[in-house]
C-alpha cells in the first residue's frame, strides 16, 4: 500500500472511531448503572426478613384467641312469671303472665359439663324456666343450673355433651397491672367476639388477695359470665361487671379472680351432689299389665312403666331412652310402678351411673344411664 493510501486509511479508521466513541461510552456508563442497580436491589431485598418472618413478626394473638375460645359458651336464660294478678270475679282471678329474658356468656370448666357463670345471668330461671346454651361450633344443649351464690355472684351449670373443651387456667396471682388481657363473651346477642386490653388495677383483700380485677377491656351488656384470659390464653377472671352512668361500657370493667371463681365452683357441686338425688329425667305413664301389654305391644308379657316423655338433653335422653320404651328394671329390680324407679334414683347421686333396662320392639336393651341434677342449690351466706 503506498503511503498516501496508508494514511487515508488511518484517518477513516480515526474518523469512524470518533463517530462511535459516544455512543459506546454512553452504553457502558449505562451497563455499569444498571449492573449497580441490580445489586443495590438485591443487597435491600436481603436485608429483609422473608414474608413468612415479616408477617410472624406482626403482632397477633389469634393463637391465643383460638386456644381458648371454645371454652366460652353463650347462655340464654328464658322465665315465665306471674306479671299481674286481675279479680274477674268474686270467685275467679286472672294470672297474667310475662317472659324474661336474660342473655350472657359461661366458661366451661370441666370435659364433664360444668359451667361457670355470672349469677346474674340466670337469677330470671328460678320459676318455670329453659336455659339454651350455645358453643362457639354452633351445638346447643339445654342446661340444668346446678348451684348458685348471692354472695359472690356466681353460679354453676351443668350440660350433658360430648367433646368438651375446657378452658385452660391460669395463675391470676401473678397478674400485674399492665398486663395483656382479653374479654372473651357474647356481648348483645351478636355472637361471640373478643376485646382487648390491660389489667388496669388489681382491687386486693385485707390479706392481699386480689379480690377484683379492673379492666379496660371492653365489657357490654352478654359478657357477663364470660373470660377475661392472659397472653397464654389461659383463665385469669370471669368478666362480671362495670362501672359506668350511661349502662354502656365506658373504659373500667370488673372480673373476678379465676382462682376464687373455681373454687367456689368446686364447693357449689360439692354441695350440689351432697344435697340432691339422682335425676332420671323421664315421665311416665301407666303400668304395663297383661291387658295394657296386649294393646300396646301385641303380646301380654311386658311388664313395667310406659315412657310417655324425656327431658331434652336429660339423663335418659343422653343414655338413649326413648318415648314408647318400657322401662322394665333399675339397677337390676324389677318395675312394678313409677315408685320403683324413683327408689332406686333417690338412692344414687348425680353423676352415677345406673342400669336401665327397657323394652323397644321386641328387643330388651340395657342402658348405662348417668344421672343429672334434680334441683339446684342454694348456697347460704
Amino acid at each position: 500500500m503506498k503511503p498516501s493510501n496508508r494514511a487515508q486509511a488511518i484517518d477513516r479508521l480515526a474518523t469512524t472511531l470518533r463517530f462511535l466513541a459516544w455512543p459506546i461510552a454512553c452504553g457502558l456508563l449505562l451497563a455499569i448503572v444498571i449492573v449497580q442497580y441490580n445489586q443495590l436491589a438485591q443487597l435491600s431485598r436481603s436485608s429483609q426478613p422473608p414474608p413468612l418472618a415479616r408477617a410472624l413478626a406482626a403482632p397477633s394473638f389469634a393463637d391465643v384467641i383460638a386456644h381458648a375460645s371454645p371454652a366460652v359458651v353463650s347462655i340464654n336464660a328464658t322465665s315465665v312469671n306471674v306479671g299481674s294478678v286481675e279479680r274477674a270475679s268474686p270467685d275467679k282471678v286472672n294470672l297474667y303472665l310475662e317472659e324474661r329474658a336474660s342473655l350472657g356468656s359461661g366458661v366451661i370448666i370441666s370435659a364433664d359439663g360444668y359451667i361457670l357463670t355470672n349469677l346474674h345471668v340466670v337469677d330470671t330461671l328460678f320459676d318455670a324456666f329453659n336455659a339454651q346454651v350455645t358453643l362457639v361450633d354452633g351445638r346447643q344443649t339445654p342446661a340444668t343450673v346446678v348451684a348458685w351464690d348471692e354472695g359472690s355472684d356466681l353460679a354453676v351449670l351443668h350440660i350433658n355433651m360430648d367433646g368438651l373443651t375446657p378452658i385452660p387456667r391460669g395463675d391470676d396471682s401473678s397478674l400485674r397491672v399492665g398486663d395483656v388481657v382479653f374479654a372473651i363473651g357474647y356481648p348483645r346477642n351478636v355472637g361471640q367476639s373478643v376485646s382487648q386490653g390491660i389489667v388496669s388495677a388489681l382491687r386486693r383483700g385485707a390479706d392481699s388477695t386480689i379480690e377484683r380485677i379492673q379492666t379496660d377491656a371492653a365489657i357490654n351488656p352478654g359478657n357477663s359470665g364470660g373470660a377475661l384470659i392472659n397472653s397464654n390464653g389461659e383463665l385469669v377472671g370471669l368478666n362480671s361487671s362495670i362501672l359506668s352512668k350511661s349502662g354502656n361500657f365506658e373504659g373500667i370493667g370488673f372480673a373476678t379472680p379465676a382462682s376464687l371463681a373455681v373454687n367456689a365452683l368446686e364447693e357449689m357441686v360439692a354441695q350440689a351432689i351432697e344435697g340432691n338425688a339422682g335425676y332420671l329425667g323421664v315421665i311416665t305413664g301407666e303400668a304395663l299389665g297383661p291387658r295394657s301389654s296386649e294393646l300396646f305391644f301385641g303380646i301380654d308379657s311386658v311388664r313395667g312403666m310406659l315412657v310417655e316423655s324425656v327431658d331434652d338433653g336429660g339423663a335418659a335422653m343422653r343414655a338413649g331412652i326413648q318415648p314408647g320404651d318400657v322401662i322394665t328394671r333399675v339397677q337390676g329390680t324389677k318395675v312394678i310402678d313409677g315408685g320403683n324407679i324413683m327408689a332406686e334414683v333417690r338412692n344414687k347421686k348425680p353423676g352415677d351411673t345406673i342400669e336401665v333396662e327397657v323394652y323397644r320392639q321386641g328387643q330388651t336393651l340395657t342402658l348405662p344411664t348417668t344421672l343429672g341434677f334434680g334441683q339446684a342449690i342454694i348456697i347460704e351466706p
